[in-house]
């Protein structure tokens, strides 16, 4: 009759082989378990066999100190990308070079080193205040797999095991040539572009490290629309009780329809306040980041103020009002996302003309941001 230390005296079916144990290190208890219960045979126990209890737990300890250990082994891994330009930027078709480098504390042998380059989407956000609905959406734009270093290579040779110290091995990766959206991080959402690196070694256990990149979307500038001209206008009848008063009238236009982040934009406003009452002009960049989710019925838009500039107060019963806004627009600022179905990042110069004590009459004029500069059109004279 033996004993189980886990479940008492249990039943032999047949003779038992002498206990087999490995050498992994574990504590003085899991070591017991080991010795007692792992045979090459199993033995009933109600039903069910102490060999596969057993071997599960000293297995998982194993695995988990052998992982630990192989973290401890690798410090001060870096992924380092070949710049292609001044901004560090990638598109579509690059050809993506570099190396990783890490430091080893002591002599190891990995079986392989592998790379995983990927572009990926994820929108997020709430709604509802009894009953809270959860919308989030995930995709892959791509995902891009490559070895480094192949296992059975050079580096698993018994005679070239990895010694202490820093290691360095170059990588190259082809990035798609298709239509994907520039990087963003907004609010409810964003839009990522990775590379992996795995430092493998046997027995399932690995060591990864991520980098983020800068993927920029090159838009076809060689469209007459981007330079050409946009204005509009917008009016309305401030009235005090029953009584109406003057008419007020905002027309504003920008220079061109495209412009790059760090650039200045000419914004060309005229006021008439036919009212009573002062009115104050204000100008505006809007940032509008839209939102979707196709697994749930509904979307979250979310705007904010990029840059805002206010002009001087125009007096009651004034009209034809001419003033120039010089707006800049903030350099960090994302560029214009409309190739993508869960995320859109759209961008508008808002002109509006706040009456004292009373609404507002607002222009909303729509601008691209893209990464190339754009010239405006000269002007047309009759």
């Amino acid at each position: 009759m033996r004993v189980c230390p886990f479940f008492g005296p249990v039943q032999q079916q047949g003779a038992l082989s002498p206990p087999q144990t490995r050498a992994v290190g574990p504590p003085a208890h899991a070591q017991t378990v080991l010795l007692s219960c792992f045979h090459a045979r199993p033995f009933s126990l109600r039903g069910k066999s102490c060999l596969f209890h057993t071997t599960v737990l000293g297995s998982v300890y194993s695995a988990s100190a052998r992982i630990e250990m192989f973290e401890k082994t690798i410090k001060n891994c870096t992924i380092n990308l070949d710049a292609l330009n001044e901004t560090s930027t990638f598109s579509s078709g690059d050809l993506m070079t570099g190396h990783v480098s890490f430091e080893l504390t002591k002599e190891t042998t990995p079986t392989s080193i592998t790379m995983e380059v990927t572009g990926r989407l994820h929108v997020h956000w709430t709604s509802g205040t009894k009953h809270r609905t959860v919308h989030s959406e995930k995709r892959d734009l791509f995902v891009l797999k490559s070895v480094i270093v192949p296992e059975n290579s050079g580096m698993t040779s018994l005679t070239q095991k990895l010694q202490p110290g820093t290691h360095v091995y170059p990588f190259t990766c082809q990035l798609p040539q298709e239509d994907f959206p520039t990087s963003f991080r907004g609010v409810h959402g964003e839009i990522e572009y990775t590379v992996k690196v795995d430092i493998n070694r046997s027995w399932n256990r690995s060591k990864d490290f991520v980098t983020e990149f800068n993927f920029v979307n090159h838009m076809d500038i060689n469209q007459s629309e981007l330079s050409a001209p946009l204005s509009g206008s917008n009016d309305m009848t401030v009235c005090c009780l029953w009584c109406a008063s003057g008419p007020i009238t905002v027309t504003a236009s920008a220079e061109k329809k495209a412009f790059t982040p760090g650039e200045t934009a000419k914004v060309i406003c005229d006021f008439s306040n036919a009212s009573s009452r002062r009115a104050t002009p204000t100008v505006k960049l809007q940032q509008k980041q839209s939102y979707y989710s196709s697994t749930s019925v509904g979307r979250r838009i979310y705007f904010q103020t990029l840059n805002s500039s206010t002009g001087q107060p125009i007096s009651p019963h004034t009209t034809d009002v001419h003033t120039e806004f010089m707006l800049t627009i903030p350099p960090s600022a994302s560029l214009t996302i409309s190739n993508c179905s869960i995320l859109e990042v759209e961008y508008f110069i808002e002109v509006s003309l706040k009456v004292s004590h009373s609404s507002e009459v607002t222009v909303m004029i729509p601008i691209i941001l893209c990464s190339t500069p754009v010239d405006s059109q000269p002007p047309k004279y009759l």
